[in-house]
């Protein structure tokens, strides 16, 4: 009996020996793993060159209706008689920054104090309207590509925090285009990023611009991504 009982031990133990080995062979699989989400995907959609009159209340309007904030990078010089459409930007919910008081390269890229001059001019001119208006934002005309690093220390040492672009619809350099060609420059600059600063513009004509951003937010959100300011 007692020889018996021991048989039964060791064959137990064999089982659940090869149960054992089974389990720590077969590839193991963690719940938690199945709930970790895909990298989030944002996109900021930003505007250069407003306000003006034909163009920044109709990108406003398609915002407002898709429920969507945006960054408005704005020329100084353009905000006398367009106080309403910078409060409306403002209350709207949309991120403003400073982009140039004149847009004009030539005197703005003079020198360091030459920008800084312009950066200040511009922000007053915003705050003439927006008395409690304070940012660091900033993009500098036509970006920073092709700046020495000296311009660019210069704004940083301001305390600016300067914002190019990695994704574009090309408005401004193929002013002609259709929105579907439009459309088809931002998908195929932006192919493959998961952070996307989108470059369009709210200056007089942009027409074709105002056509296309609609398919535009429908494709992002198409793509799961979640819409942001900077």
């Amino acid at each position: 009996m007692k020889r018996y009982s021991l048989s039964c031990r060791c064959g137990l133990i064999a089982l659940l020996l090869l149960y054992a080995a089974i389990v720590w062979s077969y590839p193991t699989i963690c719940p938690q793993a199945k709930s970790i989400p895909d990298p989030v995907k944002t996109i900021c959609l930003t505007f250069d060159d407003g306000p003006t009159d034909s163009t920044t209340p109709k990108i406003l309007d398609i915002l407002k209706k898709e429920k969507i904030h945006a960054t408005f990078f704005v020329i100084g010089k353009q905000i006398k008689n367009r106080e309403d459409i910078i409060r409306r930007i403002h209350t709207e919910g949309h991120a403003i920054g400073i982009h140039t008081y004149s847009h004009e390269y030539k005197n703005i890229y003079a020198s360091s104090d030459a920008l800084l001059n312009d950066i200040q001019k511009c922000k007053v001119a915003i705050q003439n309207v927006l008395p409690d208006f304070s940012t660091t934002l900033y993009r500098f005309p036509g970006g920073s590509f092709s700046l020495s690093k000296k311009l660019i220390a210069s704004v940083l040492n301001a305390g600016y925090h300067y914002y190019d672009w990695n994704a574009s619809v090309e408005d401004a350099v193929s002013q002609n285009a259709s929105p579907e060609e439009l459309f088809k420059n931002a998908i195929n600059s932006s192919k493959g990023k998961n952070k996307i600063i989108l470059l369009l513009h709210d200056g007089v004509g942009y027409k074709a611009t105002i056509r296309c951003l609609p398919k535009l937010i429908r494709y992002y959100r198409s793509q799961n991504y979640f819409f942001e300011t900077l």
